[in-house]
C-alpha cells in the first residue's frame, strides 16, 4: 500500500518542476531546501529575488540552485500577457489589465504552468483556496468532459500488518452541495486519484440510508448518483446509497446488504455535501489517527493544489510531492 517512496520513485523516473507562489514564506523555503537536496522535483519560487534570499538566510535554509522568478522582471512577460489575453478574451481583458493581474503571484504562477515552464503548482500558504482555484479555472481550465473542479483527501495510517491503511474521501473541500451529475464526476476523479496512492478503489456513496432504509431527497440523490456512476464506470466497484457502518464493516454489511461484494470493504468514500465530507475526514484524522493529505484538487488540465494557511514545512514538502506526482 501507499508510502511516499512510491511517489518519489515515480518522480525519479520522470523529474518534474513545481511552482511555489509564495516564495518568501519560511515554510515554503524549508520545503524547497529539502527538495533541492534531491533530484526528483525542482522548485520554482515566485517573488523578489533579494527578499527570498534574505528570508532564506535569516531562516537558515540553503536554497542554492533554486529557480527564482520575479514577475516584475520576467523576460517572457510579453508572451505571457498575449496568452493571458487570448485565454480571457471573452472577458475583454486588455494587455494593460493582463499585465497588472500577472503581477499577482497566484496568476503568474498559474500561467507558468499553462505555458509549460512548470508541470504543477502549489499555493495557498498565505491566501484562500478561492485564490488558488480561481486562476486555475480561468487559465488551466477543466479536463475535457469535466464540468467542475473537485477535491479529495487521502488518509493514511500504519496498520498492524506493517502496510498502511489508505482511504480516499471526496469532495470535502470544494463543492458545497453537488448535483447527481457532479457526484458522478467527483466519484470518477476520486477513484482515479486513489489509484495513484496504491488503492484499488471500492467506492461507497454515503448516506443516512442503506438501500432505501431511509427516505428523502438526499437519499434519492446519492442512490441516483451511484447508479449513474455504475453506468459510466462499469468496471468500478460501487455501492450506494449506503451508511458508513455498512460500507466498512463486513459484519454490519451482512445484516444491512447481504450478498453485496463492495459493502463492508469500501475504501473510497463519496459524501453527499461539503459539510459531511469536511466533518468526516476530520473525524478520521483526529479520532482515527489518520494522516490527512489534501485537499487534492481534481479535474484540472494540470495539477494545482492548495495548502492550508496553518500548514507546516513538512506538509508543504508532502503536498509538493503529491502534486508533482499527479503530473
Amino acid at each position: 500500500m501507499f508510502g511516499f517512496g512510491q511517489l518519489i520513485n515515480i518522480l525519479k523516473k520522470n523529474p518534474k518542476k513545481i511552482v511555489f507562489t509564495e516564495g518568501n514564506d519560511p515554510r515554503i523555503l524549508e520545503a524547497a531546501s529539502r527538495l533541492l537536496a534531491s533530484t526528483f522535483l525542482h522548485p520554482i519560487l515566485i517573488g523578489d529575488l533579494q527578499e527570498i534570499a534574505d528570508v532564506a538566510e535569516e531562516s537558515g535554509f540553503n536554497i542554492r540552485g533554486a529557480e527564482i522568478i520575479d514577475p516584475r522582471e520576467y523576460d517572457k512577460m510579453d508572451e505571457m500577457v498575449e496568452m493571458f489575453c487570448e485565454l480571457r478574451k471573452s472577458k475583454g481583458v486588455t494587455p494593460e489589465q493582463a499585465k497588472e493581474t500577472l503581477t499577482q503571484a497566484n496568476y503568474f504562477g498559474t500561467m507558468l504552468v499553462k505555458m509549460g515552464v512548470a508541470d504543477s503548482l502549489l499555493g495557498g500558504a498565505t491566501y484562500s483556496t478561492a485564490d488558488t482555484v480561481r486562476p486555475a479555472l480561468q487559465l488551466i481550465k477543466t479536463k475535457p468532459g469535466n464540468t467542475i473542479v473537485s477535491s479529495c483527501f487521502i488518509l493514511v495510517r500504519p496498520s498492524a500488518t506493517g502496510d498502511n491503511d489508505v482511504l480516499a474521501m471526496g469532495d470535502c473541500a470544494i463543492n458545497i452541495n453537488p448535483t447527481e451529475e457532479e457526484l458522478v464526476e467527483i466519484a470518477g476523479e476520486t477513484a482515479e486519484c486513489a489509484k495513484i496512492f496504491g488503492v484499488d478503489p471500492k467506492v461507497a456513496f454515503l448516506s443516512y440510508s442503506t438501500f432505501g432504509s431511509g427516505k428523502g431527497e438526499a437519499v434519492d440523490r446519492m442512490r441516483n448518483a451511484a447508479d449513474k456512476t455504475k453506468a459510466k464506470y462499469p468496471s468500478l466497484p460501487i455501492v450506494g446509497e449506503i451508511q458508513f457502518d455498512a460500507a466498512v464493516s463486513p459484519r454490519v454489511a451482512r445484516t444491512k446488504c447481504p450478498g453485496n461484494e463492495v459493502a463492508g470493504h469500501a475504501n473510497t468514500f463519496i459524501f453527499p455535501d461539503i459539510s459531511s465530507g469536511n466533518i468526516g475526514y476530520k473525524i478520521a484524522q483526529r479520532l482515527g489517527n489518520f494522516e490527512a493529505y489534501g485537499p487534492i484538487l481534481l479535474g484540472l488540465n494540470a495539477p494545482v493544489n492548495d495548502l492550508s494557511r496553518g500548514c507546516n514545512a513538512a506538509e508543504v514538502y508532502s503536498m509538493a510531492i503529491i502534486t508533482a506526482a499527479l503530473a
